[in-house]
Formats: structure tokens, sequence, C-alpha cells
């Protein structure tokens, strides 16, 4: 009789050591007699319990973590291959761990369940089940199921995803292109690497049906180069998709054809803008072009081009396979369905939520993070990227939804959530704020440019304690100039952290003694 054993093969649990735990496991196995089946599943997203190890019983997954290579033999000696919890590691059923259980997982229902590069395993989880629907359905039909499902842009803008594949859809036909933007920059998050570590055909049926709907028959995935562990194993699905005929021609004998290839970036956090990525898969240096016209008008190569990032993309199977009500189901007000949310920074439990639009920061910092790892106050947190604002306590009971953040200047973004504890100082990240962008813009416009420069200057002053009320007031004016005449986001949002800081933590940008 043999037993499966499941260790994790994603970024995160290989920084933790689950090469060795796989490893060790396998010896240990050999060296008892004992027949394993060792699958290098994705990971749960439960990151503080990295690495997760889980055994197969009959009455479901059993889960112990972290583990680490010399707890292996204990481990067994304690009845892991017969599925005892006698051991301190022990977590019991891993459905039951409240973090996971007490999620809404649509997009990420398979990551940790699967072996993520087993097309049998995708199937049996109802993976390309939307693919096979919208086979037998033209274009419009489609657009009008993202349309009705309310879906909207998880990158940063929020704008209605079956708005932008109408728009390429009316495009007249001939070549026209399906880009995903998986170029993650944003400090705190992680979520795309999740879906094509863990779930890599998720993005490929996406990315497949995003093509089917506007006409299009080639995409390109832009994939930073900071990821090679995610780069192996969606190349690796790639081939493997062509193989069983979910790509190519002719997919599954449908005579539609999609082709996908995977791009890397060089580093430069302005490609995730979504023209500065269009000229870098161009092969040109990532600058920002001006609109419009629009990508979808005139995208990559001058043609229609749909560029959504990772999580819209992924989210779109679900649609297609449940239906674009059962995804509007969840939600609240104009933001519809899951968002997979990111807790990093300072936080005893990281790892992620995703969860219907509508939970306060506070729900998910506190019931789900467990606080800070300090155990120390939390003070601030910035949420969707170095570009979101600093929120204080304050505001920390707002709903997480599109419109509720954008009424006190804040921003959802790609979901990524990064706490900090009451020894922050809040001067010195929003000085990072304009340092980041200073370093990180394209150049291509004035206001950022130059802006991001002066504005480490000026907070320097002030920290300095030099000419206080005239460079705040200078300060001032300067955010105001960034946000309304920067050409993109990078040096339109800039200015969000440090306003925020100046708001709601003034005196952290007074002279402080040393």
């Amino acid at each position: 009789m043999s037993v499966t054993v499941y260790v994790p093969c994603d970024t995160t649990a290989l920084a933790m050591g689950a090469d060795a735990v796989a490893d060790t496991t396998r010896q240990a196995a050999n060296q008892r007699g004992v027949e394993l089946n060792l699958v290098r599943n994705g990971s749960r997203g439960l990151f503080w319990l990295e690495p997760l190890v889980e055994v197969a019983t009959p009455n479901g997954r059993l889960a112990y973590g972290p583990v680490k290579a010399a707890d292996v033999d204990s481990l067994i000696d304690a009845g892991l291959f017969e599925g005892k919890t006698d051991h301190p590691l022990a977590l019991g059923p891993t459905d039951d761990i409240p973090y996971l259980k007490n999620q809404q997982r649509l997009t990420f229902s398979r990551i940790g369940v699967t072996d993520p590069l087993s097309i049998d395993d995708y199937r049996a989880h109802r993976g390309f089940a939307g693919l096979e629907k919208a086979l037998n359905l033209d274009g419009q039909a489609i657009v009008d199921a993202v349309k009705a499902s309310g879906l909207r842009g998880r990158g940063g803008a929020a704008f209605p995803t079956g708005i932008k594949w109408q728009t390429v859809h009316d495009e007249p036909a001939g070549q026209k292109y399906i880009v995903c933007n998986a170029d993650e920059g944003d400090s705190g998050t992680f979520a795309d690497r999740l879906v094509m570590e863990c779930d890599p055909y998720l993005l490929i049926e996406g990315m497949t049906l995003a093509g089917l709907a506007v006409g299009a028959d080639q995409g390109y995935v832009y994939l930073r180069s900071e990821y090679p562990v995610a780069h192996r194993i969606f190349s690796e699905a790639l081939a493997r998709a062509y193989d069983a005929g979910y790509l190519g021609r002719d997919i599954r004998g449908s005579g539609r054809h999609f082709d996908l290839e995977v791009r890397l970036g060089a580093g430069a956090y302005i490609c995730g803008e979504e023209t500065s990525l269009l000229d870098s898969l161009e092969g040109k240096r990532g600058m920002v072009r001006a609109k419009p016209p629009l990508p979808a008008i005139k995208g990559l190569f001058g043609k229609p081009t749909v560029v959504n990032n990772v999580l819209s993309l992924a989210a779109v199977p679900f649609i297609l396979d449940q239906g674009a009500q059962a995804y509007a189901d969840y939600g609240m007000g104009k933001s519809r369905g899951t968002l997979p949310l990111q807790l990093a920074g300072n936080v005893k439990r990281g790892g992620l939520v995703e969860l219907a639009f509508g939970i306060t920061l506070r729900e998910l910092m506190e019931d789900f993070g467990g606080g800070t790892l300090t155990g120390r106050p939390l003070k601030a947190v910035q949420v969707g990227g170095p570009l979101g604002a600093y929120l204080p306590q304050s505001q920390w009971d707002t709903p997480i939804d599109y419109e509720a953040f954008a009424a006190f200047g804040g921003v959802v973004g790609h979901g990524g959530v990064v706490m900090f504890d009451d020894t922050v100082d809040m001067g010195e990240q929003a000085r990072f704020a304009m340092e980041f962008c200073s370093v990180e813009s394209c150049g291509k416009c004035t206001p950022c440019r130059i802006g991001a420069v002066r504005g480490v200057e000026v907070i320097d002053r002030l920290r300095a304690g030099e000419n206080v009320e005239t460079n705040r007031e200078l300060l001032a004016d300067l955010c105001d100039t960034m946000v309304d005449g920067s050409l993109c986001a990078m040096g339109g949002m800039t200015p969000f952290p440090v306003q925020s800081v100046m708001k709601h933590f003034p005196d952290e940008l007074t002279h402080r003694p040393t």
C-alpha cells in the first residue's frame, strides 16, 4: 500500500527548505520500506506554515507545518504516513485550517491541491471546463459573459475587463494580440507568481479564452525575470498544453487557433505600465506612450491588443465554466467577484487570502493576519503597492472596494497589503516613495523625472528642520504638479503615499533629533 505525501515546490516553499524536506522524506520512506508517492504540489498560500507537508488519508488530507528536514524523522515516528496527528507540527485536516476555511477561493481554488504540471489533475478539478464550453461559442458571447460578470482589471485602474475586450473585438478582423502583464513589481505582492507556479494551466486557459473572445491568435506573457521558478514551471506547462492540444492551430479539434509565448522583462518597474510593457515586448526601451490611441486600438506592433494582468485573465475560466452570475454574486457595489489579497510586511500570518470585496482591512489584518509579527501595535498599512497611500487606523474599517477606497484617496490596486508596526518612521517612508520614483521613472515626462528628485530633496530639508513651513508648502505644490501633470500612473500616483503622510502623520515630516 502506497502513501501519498505532498511537499510544495513554489518559490516560497523552496526558500524555506522544501526540497530538503522532500529529499529527506524519500530517503526515510526507502529506509522503512514504505512505498511513497511524493507529489510536489503548489503552495496553499499559508506562508507562515511553509513548507506545509500534507498526507492523503481516506478522510481527506492532513497538514503538518512548518516542517524542516530535521523534523521529518520525528514526524514519521509519530505516524505521518499513517495520518496520525500526535506530533506538535500536526495541524489537522488541511481544509479545516481557519485561514483557509474562511476564504472564498474562486480563482485560487486549485492552488496547493494539485500537481501544477499535471493536466489530468487540472481537468479533474474543473480545469479547461470553461474553454470546452467557449469552443462552441462565438467571440461576442464570451465577451458578453465577461461583461455580465462585472470583472474589473485586477492590476490597478480597475477598468471593466469586458469593455476592454469589446473594444478589441469590434476592431476590424486581422492580427490582434493578447498580452498578459506578469511583471508583478508591487511590494508585498505575489498572487501572479502563485498562479504561474501553482496553477499555470489556469492562465493558459484564461489567455486562450481572451483570444477566442476578440479574435486574436497570438498571446504573450510578459514575465519579470526575478521569477525564475515561475518561468520554469510555466514554460513546461506551455509545452504540455501544446502536446495535449490546448494550444496551437487546432485547439482540441475545434479548428480554433491560439499560440502563446513567454517573454522575460529585465527588472524595470515601469514595464508594469501597459504601454511601457508593449515597448519592451517590441524590443525597445520601456517608455510610456501617450494615450490616445489606446492599446485596445493600437497596441503591440500597432495592432489591437488586450492587455490584462494575470489575475484578471485567471478569473475568466471560472466565469465561463460556472457562469457570469455565479461570479457576480460575490462582492459589493460595482466591485464584483473576489480579490486575492496578499498579506505581507510586519504580519504574523502572511499569505494569500481570496475573499469577496467588502471585507474590511481590520478584519483582514486581525482575523487572517493575526496582527504584527513583532506583537507591537499596528501603525499604518499600505494597500496597492508602493504608489498606494499609507492608511492610518481611522481608515481600517473601510470595506475593501474600489469606490470606497477612491473616496479617501486610497487604491486597491493589485491587492497587496503591507503592514507596519509603531516603530516605522513614516517620514522615511514618504522619502522612499519619492526616491523609488526617481530610480524607476522612465524619464519621458518632466513632472515624474524631475519632480521625484526634487521631492527627495524637499523631504530631506524638512526633516533637517530647514524652512519648515516653506518647504511643506513646496512639497504640497510639487505633489499636486506630479498628480496633474505626469504622463502615467507612476508619476501621477507617487505623491499618494507622500500626501498621506503629510495628512495623517505630519509630525514625522519634521525635524527629529537623532
